[in-house]
């Protein structure tokens, strides 16, 4: 990080921040935005694309931005134009900021797989720099569109802040010191997975987040998504479907003795989470040495006798750490996180409660599907719906409740765009 506060620090000696564009007006982009604004010398959020621009511009004003000086624009020119005249834009289409020459990154903050796609497409078609916060979309079409990036010579990019991100800063830091990393591990506080919206509506109005968003944290769904995302990144798998997860309240220093070593290696390590265990809500890596010589090392260093050394982050810090990624992005083309090529882990959608042929599935966080973990291998081998492409599905058969969805199970949407991406990286990775 030291050297992304010194390539921000030259951006704002020569007066030319790094324009940042930013999809979404959510509980994650008022942070960002604030952050950047108010915060981050050598930066500037200058367009925020959302559907509905009132929340955009109240988005800004919250970051202190006189009302004066934001523009609604309607095309790329006028976005252009505001940058040079230093004033901030909102829009409703996506179009116009990908086509702004302006805007040198943009960072996808809506959480939405199909809208998320969309806007990755264009960005990438725009070749522009991305960051994504949407591991929801990453976990399922990552794969299809990171491929499509890397032919068009663009980064796609998850993000600093998210577990994902800090848990692969953790595993680079693990590996430069030529260790062996063997399971890269999410800390939670809580993991019911029949909360719904109903249930966390008074949370999340205590923390200004929507019911579904609060919901997919609470019922597995999220974490299922972001340890999908860090598998696909590390060709790491799970050991069974829905991951481990103990629960422990004790430091995550404790659990090295409470993993089969000889299972982590032969799967090349594994992706898990812990409940109710410190430093919440960190994240943790276990990882073993090499030879003697580092064990020994390791030990001198307080890290303990082995076999399986414990590494930990104690937070991540969400939207006051994205703006990190974007500079990693645009300033110095690093990657934060993304997939190795051919998906190693699924999320597969699971009923929440009992559910009868003729429904129609709702979203991610809502009332009817949870998502759990599953080795791709056998989420294909055995036909299973991806969780991030549940919502619009509607059912032919009957499904118990904890009952895997599989895709003979029911019609999807017509006119998906993410759907046509998933099909199109089921047939290059079969």
């Amino acid at each position: 990080m030291l050297i992304v506060d010194t390539a921000l620090a030259k951006r704002a000696a020569a007066g030319r921040p790094l324009q940042v564009a930013l999809f979404g007006a959510g509980f994650m982009a008022k942070g960002i935005v604030n952050q950047v604004l108010r915060y981050t010398p050598g930066m500037r959020i200058s367009a925020i694309c959302n559907r509905t621009p009132s929340a955009a511009i109240a988005t800004y004003l919250n970051a202190g931005v006189p009302a004066e000086e934001i523009r609604e624009c309607t095309t790329a020119a006028e976005i252009d134009d505001a940058i040079r005249a230093g004033k901030f834009c909102v829009t409703q289409d996506p179009g116009v900021i990908t086509a702004a020459d302006g805007i040198e990154v943009v960072i996808e903050s809506t959480g939405h797989v199909e809208y998320g796609a969309r806007v990755i497409l264009a960005a990438i078609a725009a070749r522009k720099p991305i960051v994504s916060m949407n591991v929801e979309l990453d976990a399922t079409i990552g794969s299809i569109l990171k491929l499509k990036a890397d032919q068009a010579d663009v980064i796609l990019s998850g993000c600093d802040g998210d577990q994902p991100g800090v848990q692969m800063n953790l595993l680079r830091y693990v590996r430069t010191l030529g260790l062996k990393p063997l399971l890269c591990g999410n800390i939670k506080g809580l993991q019911d997975r029949y909360r719904n919206p109903t249930t966390q509506a008074s949370f999340a109005k205590q923390w200004g987040q929507t019911p579904h968003m609060v919901t997919s944290f609470a019922d597995g769904t999220k974490i299922s998504m972001e340890q999908a995302t860090v598998a696909n990144a590390t060709g790491m798998k799970v050991a069974r479907r829905g991951m481990i997860g103990l629960e422990y309240k004790g430091h995550v220093d404790e659990m090295t003795g409470m993993y089969d070593i000889d299972m982590m290696r032969s799967l090349g390590g594994i992706v898990d989470y812990v409940v109710g265990a410190k430093p919440s809500p960190g994240i943790y890596i276990f990882a073993e040495a090499q030879d003697r010589t580092q064990a020994h090392y390791l030990n001198y260093g307080k890290l303990g006798e082995g076999p399986i050394y414990s590494f930990y982050t104690p937070w991540h810090l969400t939207a006051l750490e994205v703006h990190i990624s974007a500079a990693r992005v645009g300033l110095l083309g690093d990657n934060v996180i993304a997939p190795i090529g051919r998906p190693v882990v699924e999320v597969v959608a699971t009923a929440k409660t009992d559910l009868k042929a003729g429904d129609t599935l709702d979203g991610l966080g809502c009332y009817m599907t949870y998502g759990q973990c599953e080795n791709y291998d056998v989420a294909r081998a055995e036909n299973l719906l991806p969780m991030g492409l549940a919502e619009g599905c509607k059912l032919v058969n009957d499904i118990k409740r904890d009952q895997v969805i599989t895709w003979s199970d029911i019609v999807p949407p017509k006119g998906s765009l993410s759907h046509q991406l998933r099909f199109e990286q089921d047939r290059l990775f079969p």
